[in-house]
């Protein structure tokens, strides 16, 4: 019995240890979530006015001839966001699923996190790029990509770029979205377009040549903030849900040690009785 109550003291101390732990991640989790929160929405506030001028412009160049906005056959290059930590929950997994079930092997894949470049390894995809650790600021290394790709667009040497990552909803609902960047969608011919008739200067397509790619690394940079952002709101609920599973079973294991040492104190009155009776 004794030892059995040691067994249970043992397994209190280390539920107790991990619970700490577990606390520990989640309030660091909440305070990243708050920080990454904050990149996303001012980047998100310039993405979408960016987005709206190229729209604009768009609307008044639905005729362009543009390399940017021909469509042609070829393969498409899809981006795939994963983190580079674990004990962020399901977060991984659903995008991976969506990736295996969804998409398939069909496209080139360019794998950001270590934990889809470790997935994808040893599974039927083409990876033709993999980028682990990157940084909160890591604009640059993403326009790098999204350099390599546009240039490939233009070439006609693919046909469509596409990223899969994880759409931040709230702090506590997000899930995987897939989105293609270019070819742009034709919003020229939207039921709600109206007519423009604009001048520009320099010219309508000149203006594409720089803002075009503008558009496409800010957008790439903007999906990426989401991911990291729901990322955090992941491991935050994780570590969340696990200090809660701790303390559950840390009183559990102290409701058996009570009844264990009870069960020793009946067993040692007892006997002490029957001692007793014995000497009359």
């Amino acid at each position: 019995m004794a030892q059995g109550k040691l067994a249970i003291k043992a397994r209190i101390r280390s539920v107790d240890s991990t619970k700490k732990i577990t606390k520990a991640m989640q309030l660091v989790a909440s305070s990243k979530l708050k920080k990454q929160k904050q990149y996303m929405e001012e980047n998100r506030e310039y993405a979408h006015c960016l987005k709206e001028t190229v729209s604009d412009i768009l609307m008044s160049l639905k005729d362009s001839k543009h390399p940017y906005l021909q469509r042609h056959e070829g393969k498409a290059v899809t981006i795939v966001f994963t983190s580079d930590m674990g004990l962020c929950g399901g977060y991984n997994a659903n995008v991976l699923r969506k990736l295996e079930k969804e998409i398939g092997n069909e496209d080139d894949m360019i794998m950001i996190g270590t934990r889809g470049v470790n997935w994808i390894k040893n599974r039927n995809f083409h990876v033709i790029k993999e980028e682990m650790d990157l940084e909160d600021e890591c604009y640059n290394e993403l326009a790098v990509i999204a350099d390599e790709l546009l240039m490939q667009y233009r070439n006609q040497e693919i046909g469509s770029i596409r990223i899969l990552y994880t759409k931040f909803i709230n702090s506590v609902s997000f899930e995987p979205d897939y989105v293609t960047l270019l070819p742009i969608e034709d919003v020229a011919h939207q039921e709600d377009a109206y007519e423009r008739d604009t001048d520009f200067e320099p010219s309508g397509n000149q203006i594409l040549d720089t803002l075009i790619p503008m558009y496409v690394r800010s957008l790439l940079y903007s999906y990426y903030l989401q991911t990291k952002t729901s990322e955090q709101a992941s491991r935050r609920m994780a570590m969340e849900s696990a200090t809660d599973n701790a303390e559950e079973i840390k009183e559990t294991l102290e409701l058996q040690y009570n009844q264990a040492r009870q069960a020793a104190i009946t067993q040692e009155i007892t006997e002490i009785v029957g001692g007793v009776n014995a000497l009359e």
